[in-house]
């Protein structure tokens, strides 16, 4: 009888520790289930006042796609018909990067990059239409410029108005993210702008890019991108949050970590055939907050595709996807 109770006392305290251990196995949301075009890179998404939800990406000349219902994409072509010519002074190929749409004063605008793979020889331009269809755009050349002296990277933009002023995120590795005052009217940096430093990880090469704000309640949320992009099924990208009561930080996750010493909760990372989560950006659709990313498709030789997640809010302010 006397083992017979060790051995229960034993296994009770066993049964005691598992909690801990089961509350690290997070379990992820797979993304919505799609159909049509799936195929995708830092998507940016928007429901157009015609009805219809657009998805700009990397790719081609800014790829787009078009949905009705949010389930069913259709390829629309590109943003333009052909790069700008400026384009070619940051590549050989006028290839764009992660655009950013957002609505305002009558127009839609366009946010996009232009860079090398492993450069800060960068810039962020800006295109407006009326519509916000492929094809409708006129580009107005830069919006911000960084070079190799600099310890920034002026690529992945987005778009955040705060307090009646115009804000754009940015940056990749070379030290994080960042954040400058556009000017509302052209819808490039304000002359002499300060660049605030809002996000990076505490070892080079600063693995953290891609940013997008959202305002929710009286906080402001960071999501940004961390670890490897664009290694198909070897990619290790994920998304993390932190939140601030400014537009311009600072920012601290969940524990009261900065995101300026490598903070930021864990929001989304792959699983199963889902690998390499991130590209990420936030918008509002059907009365609610949705998450668009990109995934490597494990099931499909690494193919990237787009992934989109509904955002809930928990008591205390922070996001979940489901």
């Amino acid at each position: 009888m006397k083992s017979l109770r060790i051995a229960t006392l034993l296994t009770a305290a066993l049964i005691a520790l598992l909690p801990s251990t089961a509350q690290a196995d997070t379990t992820y949301p797979d993304p919505l289930p799609i159909t049509g075009q799936q195929i995708i890179h830092d998507p940016t998404v928007l429901r157009l006042k015609s009805g219809q939800y657009v998805a700009y990406s990397t790719g081609s000349v800014i790829g787009a796609r078009l949905s009705k219902d949010l389930r069913n994409w259709s390829d629309a072509g590109n943003a333009f018909a052909q790069p700008p010519s400026w384009w070619y002074e940051y590549n050989d190929t006028g290839d764009p990067w992660a655009p950013d749409i957002s609505y305002r004063a009558g127009r839609y605008w366009l946010y996009y990059a232009v860079s090398s793979w492993g450069t800060n020889h960068s810039a962020i331009g800006v295109a407006t239409s009326r519509s916000g269809l492929p094809g409708t755009w006129t580009d107005h050349g830069k919006v911000l410029t960084s070079e190799t002296t600099d310890t920034w990277n002026a690529i992945d933009p987005a778009i955040i108005q705060a307090d009646g002023r115009l804000w754009m995120s940015f940056g990749s590795y070379w030290t994080g993210i960042r954040m400058v005052e556009l000017n509302p009217r052209t819808g490039k940096a304000l002359t002499a702008a300060p660049v605030h430093h809002l996000a990076t990880r505490p070892d080079a090469p600063y693995a953290v890019e891609g940013p997008y704000i959202v305002k929710h309640g009286r906080f402001y949320y960071l999501f940004a991108s961390y670890d490897q992009c664009c290694q198909g099924v070897n990619s290790t990208y994920k998304i993390r949050v932190g939140r601030s009561t400014s537009v311009t930080g600072p920012y601290v996750d969940s524990k009261g970590k900065p995101m300026l010493e490598g903070g930021g909760d864990l929001l989304l990372e792959g699983h199963g055939r889902y690998v390499g989560t991130g590209g990420q950006s936030v918008f509002r659709a059907q009365g609610r907050d949705w998450l668009a990313y990109h995934y490597y498709d494990a099931q499909d030789k690494g193919t990237p595709k787009l992934g989109l997640n509904r955002l809930s809010w928990s008591a205390s302010g922070w996001p979940k996807a489901f």
